[in-house]
């Protein structure tokens, strides 16, 4: 027993850290921009601290150094022409040097950028994608060096040649880089968002040029959204194509969740009300509001009735095809604390409920 009040202990204390990591400013600025960085897709932004170079970025700093000095010297030691060599082969190879100093500049700058640029954003997702796409970039810079350095005539008819058979063939390919190039513009999802595109369902831990990979959550073996422990891989092509559920999109990162019990009819349905309400409030409460508040200036801004958005968990009851009720509680919640506070809330509600038999009636209970 004591055990077990350890770890609903330990999963309080975890859960009230999150919601207050997640909660948005009390003052109504802050508020305010907040819902203007949400409508934008982007996260607020701490002030950047200098960038920290360590000893192998220093050691790669000094290598590009030495090598695009030499390349420089041995350009101007061929226009100079001191090894006696002919003019088609001293233009060869000042043309190689040329190209070979222009490879290790590009990918100085590239370094550089990438610790003393990309490395003071905080914001690990946003340095993620910046890194992807300076790589592209540099990628195709040093092919163009590459091709620059060959006969620009040749090099022009077989790349052509070579893009109409790489576009035959790599059809696929291409509509999948397409697809990536859509996520980072669009942003449908970013690393670490939880989503559903298809039949697949999890984290997203890696959106590369071509495919997207998510840490499957749920599955066909779980009936919770727990991680199973499986790698899912799709095309990035399958988003242009598909509907994207992201469920912890920076536009407002939660779900509404739900409890059913099924309750007698002669049930007390004020005191169940009462109960439910109150027991949901005491694990969301001000939290929510906060949240909610969010929303509905999100709402405003869009032609949507945010009439039944509620600031408090609700409770409401249907008539189920037995012979029961249905009561329901509804409430907001981050989607990966979904699944640890719906657990606690079953079992205050169980507690709390049960010790007014004659008030909750249960199926149970009811038939004794």
């Amino acid at each position: 027993m004591a055990n077990l009040q350890t770890v609903e202990e330990e999963e309080a204390i975890e859960t009230k850290e999150a919601l207050e990591a997640e909660k948005p400013a009390e003052v109504k600025i802050e508020q305010q921009e907040n819902v203007r960085q949400a409508l934008k897709q982007k996260p607020v932004q701490e002030q950047p601290q200098a960038p920290v170079v360590q000893t192998k970025d220093k050691v790669w700093f000094g290598g590009y150094v030495f090598f695009l000095i030499g390349l420089i010297a041995l350009y101007f030691l061929l226009r100079l022409n001191i090894f006696n060599l002919s003019s088609d082969i001293v233009a060869r190879l000042g043309r190689y040097a040329k190209a070979g100093a222009l490879l290790v500049l590009v990918l100085g700058l590239a370094k550089a950028s990438e610790v003393y640029l990309i490395g003071r954003i905080e914001d690990a997702v946003s340095r993620y994608n910046l890194k992807r796409i300076q790589r592209l970039v540099v990628l195709l810079a040093l092919v163009l060096i590459a091709v620059s350095a060959l006969n620009w005539y040749t090099a022009i008819v077989s790349v052509g040649v070579i893009s109409v058979v790489a576009g035959l063939a790599l059809q696929n390919t291409f509509t999948s880089f397409i697809g990536w190039v859509y996520i980072m513009v669009r942003t449908p999802y970013r690393v670490g968002d939880r989503i559903k595109v298809g039949d697949a369902k999890g984290d997203v831990i890696d959106v590369s040029y071509l495919d997207t990979t998510l840490w499957e959550i749920g599955g066909d073996y779980l009936s919770t959204d727990h991680p199973t422990g499986r790698v899912i891989k799709f095309p990035n092509s399958k988003i242009l194509s598909s509907a994207v559920y992201n469920y912890s999109s920076p536009l407002f990162p939660y779900i509404w969740n739900e409890i059913k019990f099924n309750v007698a009819y002669e049930s007390d349905l004020e005191f169940l009300t009462k109960v439910m309400r109150e027991t949901a409030e005491e694990e969301v409460g001000d939290a929510m509001m906060e949240r909610v508040r969010v929303y509905r200036e999100l709402l405003a801004k869009t032609p949507v009735d945010q009439l039944e958005v509620r600031e408090h968990p609700s409770v409401f009851f249907r008539v189920s095809d037995n012979t029961w009720l249905v009561a329901v509680v509804r409430y907001l919640v981050h989607p990966k604390l979904a699944g640890r506070l719906k657990n606690r809330l079953i079992k205050k509600l169980l507690q709390r409920l049960n010790e007014e038999p004659d008030l909750a009636l249960f199926p149970k209970s009811n038939a004794r």
